[in-house]
């Protein structure tokens, strides 16, 4: 949008539409809400996340050139584009490791120290809130030169959630399934499929399994 105008009309098409995505599903989600963020001139879109690697035990920190896209199909096709280091949980994020990911994504010497400030904070947010996931996706280098992350993605574990009271309440339960919500209140996973044939099971890889079959 051009104008506070234009981005009136444009936010009232939006709010009580339905937006289809992979993410939502056929079915879709209704807009309630929508972001107005300031337009910004931007030279280059990066990616940069942090996700619990269950299989090490440590979190790592992925970076890659290829902001903007889907970061599954760049794994797919080219895996050499995403960039990674193992974080040791008893040491942080060391510095070098933090500059090491800027240059190979291609920034320059100013460019990466303030990438490093930026990937430090990202782990100690990711540390502080008992993340599994913190993205920004994607991160842009703004024609002055500053990094900005554009869009971001956090996943919160959930056995941690009781330690996060401030967390716990910007839960939005108008974006969630009533039966899921009805059946969280009683510490319950629950989740709705098709169909009329339920399945009540005491192990997740079980209920898995039985799922499957």
């Amino acid at each position: 949008a051009k104008s506070v105008e234009e981005a009136e009309r444009l936010a009232s098409q939006m709010i009580g539409m339905t937006l289809v995505t992979h993410q939502t599903g056929p079915e879709g989600r209704v807009v309630s809400r929508v972001l107005i963020e300031e337009g910004l001139q931007m030279t280059r879109e990066l990616y940069l996340s942090i996700v619990l690697d269950r299989a090490a035990g440590k979190p790592v920190m992925m970076a890659s050139a290829d902001g903007g896209m889907d970061i599954e199909e760049v794994a797919a096709k080219t895996p050499e584009r995403i960039h990674k280091v193992h974080i040791e949980p008893g040491v942080g994020l060391v510095p070098f490791e933090a500059r090491q990911r800027g240059f190979a994504i291609g920034l320059d010497g100013a460019q990466v120290n303030k990438a490093v400030k930026l990937m430090t904070a990202l782990y100690n947010a990711f540390v502080a809130t008992d993340a599994s996931l913190v993205e920004i996706n994607p991160l842009v280098v703004t024609a002055s030169g500053d990094l900005l992350g554009l869009d971001a993605k956090m996943n919160f574990h959930d056995n941690a959630l009781y330690r996060h009271q401030d967390i716990r309440e910007l839960r939005d339960l108008g974006e969630e399934d009533a039966l899921e919500i009805e059946a969280s209140k009683f510490s319950l996973n629950y989740i709705h499929l098709d169909g009329n044939i339920g399945c009540m099971v005491n192990g997740a890889g079980l209920a898995m399994a039985t799922m499957e079959i």
